[in-house]
């Protein structure tokens, strides 16, 4: 203890200098909107890289865990594939398909993009995921991400140029659209940061028939997902006394402890979409 008395008397000046320096820059940071995206983006490619290489350590133990997610993704895309269907012959007559399979492409609304998990996070109050995938890879902000299996991880807040950072579904701040499948009433998600994989749905109104089991799927009233991804599924009903609704606890279908890969999910309306909300936002509308 004493030598730390005496270390900090003869460093006394530089120490001093050294707080005020890291003062400085916060106030910098923290009051310069252009500072504070200089510093974002810096430190989100810098996280990202140390991120990846210890990632690249510990890819090897979990193999097992990538080809289940790789075999169910191949499974998903396996039953779309055209070839997998046959119609009942109800003609007398043979007529030959003569549309081209990319010529439906103008029509395409979303894309998906593979990207790895470099870093995530699943205790904290704001849990947050680092994909090693970026804008030089046609990653944007906004877009919806979704686990091999189809169902909602999160959505995309900040990129760099090689790197990417989503908000996860177990985020305080994190407030998607869900609806009921069975009867399509649509509430707001929420985590409240206890249970780790367990969400809260408001708004249901008491009207609606729910129970224990039913499946929660997004509305699609937004661009970041399509309609009818797997959210999770009904844990416990609560009536509240306040109010006339329901406060749902779900189980997500995603399991954010083993993720390695993910989908992102790219709208091609996106854009225009936005454009029309940003008019009507100027327009006081």
């Amino acid at each position: 203890m004493r030598n730390i008395f005496l270390f900090i008397r003869r460093y006394f000046n530089f120490l001093f200098f050294l707080s005020l320096q890291v003062f400085s820059i916060y106030l910098i940071v923290h009051y310069s909107k252009y500072h504070n995206a200089v510093f974002s983006n810096t430190a989100n490619q810098l996280t990202g890289k140390i991120n990846q290489q210890f990632n690249n350590i510990t890819y090897y133990f979990r193999l097992k865990q990538t080809n289940d997610s790789l075999v169910r993704a191949n499974a998903m895309l396996y039953n779309k594939l055209r070839s997998d269907f046959e119609l009942p012959d109800t003609t007398s007559r043979t007529v030959i398909d003569s549309i081209r399979t990319d010529s439906l492409e103008k029509y395409r609304k979303y894309t998906y993009l593979q990207a790895k998990v470099v870093a995530n996070s699943v205790s904290a109050q704001n849990n947050f995921i680092v994909l090693s995938r970026g804008e030089s890879q046609q990653i944007k902000e906004g877009m919806g991400i979704i686990s091999p299996n189809r169902s909602v991880v999160g959505i995309v807040i900040s990129v760099s140029r090689d790197f990417s950072l989503v908000m996860s579904l177990l985020h305080k701040d994190s407030h998607l659209s869900g609806k009921l499948l069975n009867g399509g009433e649509t509430g707001t998600l929420s985590w409240d940061g206890k249970a780790t994989n367990i969400i809260t749905l408001n708004g249901i109104p008491k009207s609606a028939k729910v129970a224990r089991g039913d499946t929660v799927i997004t509305s699609g009233f937004s661009t970041s997902f399509p309609k009818g991804i797997l959210i999770g599924f009904v844990d416990e009903v609560i009536s509240e006394k306040s109010t006339n609704n329901f406060l749902i606890k779900l189980r997500s279908a995603t399991n954010f402890f083993n993720l390695e890969y993910i989908y992102a999910i790219d709208n091609k309306q996106a854009p225009a979409i936005n454009e029309l909300l940003d008019n009507a936002k100027k327009l006081n509308l």
